[in-house]
């Protein structure tokens, strides 16, 4: 099969995909498609930190938690509309990342793990204990209102299904864009040989730390749209297992890979939901797929291919 004809093929099948509401799909499998979009969206900016910049990363859950959490005080204490709290979710996020991320961001492999699993406690605990009297304790915030577009207040899973996939598509081409450019290029470097891009004049440390806070920004923005449309969240919806299930998205598609992380996404967030009607066992069968894919495909199902750069000098003059 040629470019051309899988670029065609492609594009069927996302015009296929958007028109799924339209083409009776029910309210149950809408729901868990919008669920499949949100993890889409944060596993995509895990992607950033895990698969390009090369840090195991396990406390994305915590930024998330900030993002939503920004949106609900300010929506349900001050009346703020849910799209105009967007850039402070994502700012609040970007901020806790910067603070978290700075005394830590030497650090490498099994080290950085473990302490990035500390942040995700931490921001849980916080927010059990109410802090400042904002966040509702065990039993989080609850009337978070619907979003307003275009005059039309969103309600209904179909509707919710386009806001989220639009958000995935967009996510998805910025990621690219930033994927192909110098930064992401450095990023790339840095995940294969960190001490080889230290010596091209690459600032490993202020490039980690970007990775940290964009991954981060973006995890802010995605828990604006979780919180609107789930109306109510709680400590329990931003737990370390939340975090755990990102980490397994993306290294089960294939770090830096978009594709993979879209198709990762769809299987641990959506199959699942296909053996529903076998109870406690769906997990059992879904646990063992995955044992066995690891093992016979440790690299993910769709691996980001490695490129071929040719480096112009000086190095220093164009990847500082």
């Amino acid at each position: 099969m040629t470019t051309n004809q899988r670029k065609i093929l492609a594009a069927i099948g996302v015009v296929l995909f958007f028109a799924l509401p339209e083409l009776g799909l029910g309210t149950y499998w809408l729901g868990v498609l919008n669920q499949v979009g949100i993890y889409a969206v944060l596993a995509l900016s895990l992607n950033i930190i895990l698969g390009h910049a090369g840090m195991f990363h396990m406390g994305h859950a915590a930024f998330f938690a900030v993002g939503a959490y920004a949106t609900a005080i300010l929506n349900t204490h001050y009346g703020v509309p849910i799209f105009a709290t967007i850039p402070v979710a994502g700012f609040a996020a970007g901020l806790f990342a910067l603070a978290v991320a700075a005394p830590i961001i030497h650090l490498r492999g099994d080290y950085l793990l473990m302490v990035t699993i500390g942040i995700v406690e931490i921001v849980r605990i916080a927010l059990i204990n109410d802090i400042f009297g904002l966040t509702g304790g065990a039993n989080g915030i609850v009337g978070i209102q619907r979003p307003m577009l275009f005059g039309l207040r969103l309600t209904k899973p179909w509707q919710f299904f386009y806001l989220i996939w639009g958000f995935v598509a967009v996510s998805m081409f910025l990621f690219r864009w930033l994927e192909h450019s110098r930064f992401g290029r450095a990023l790339k470097f840095i995940r294969e040989d960190v001490v080889a891009a230290e010596g091209m004049g690459i600032n490993t440390s202020r490039c980690k730390l970007s990775a940290f806070v964009i991954g981060a920004v973006w995890a802010g923005f995605t828990g604006t749209i979780f919180a609107t449309q789930m109306r109510t969240i709680s400590p329990g919806s931003f737990s370390y297992w939340e975090s755990v299930v990102l980490f397994m998205i993306v290294i089960l598609g294939g770090r830096g890979s978009q594709r993979g992380v879209l198709i990762g996404s769809f299987l641990v967030i959506g199959l699942p939901e296909l053996f529903r009607g076998l109870q406690s066992g769906r997990m059992l069968i879904f646990g063992a797929a995955l044992v066995v894919m690891m093992i016979f495909r440790p690299q993910g199902l769709f691996p980001a291919p490695r490129r071929h750069y040719n480096l112009p000098e000086p190095y220093r003059d164009k990847y500082l």
